[in-house]
């Protein structure tokens, strides 16, 4: 248990201490909200809710795309 609270207060110092960290674990997280926010709105295939209205019909859509049938 000891050993768990020293390397837990290791990392919680170091995060503590950083300065050009901060700043690119900033950088991070907006790169990731980019991605995830942004081109998940523009790369994101709604075209299953508009077409197709029961889930009887979305299945089968998905089901003969991938089958190739």
């Amino acid at each position: 248990m000891n050993n768990i609270k020293s390397i837990y207060m290791f990392y919680l110092d170091g995060f503590k201490n950083m300065k050009t960290g901060k700043t690119l674990w900033k950088i991070i997280f907006l790169k990731l909200a980019v991605i995830f926010l942004f081109l998940n709105y523009f790369i994101h295939d709604r075209s299953l809710n508009t077409e197709y209205k029961t889930e009887d019909t979305k299945i089968n859509f998905v089901y003969n795309n991938l089958i190739g049938e």
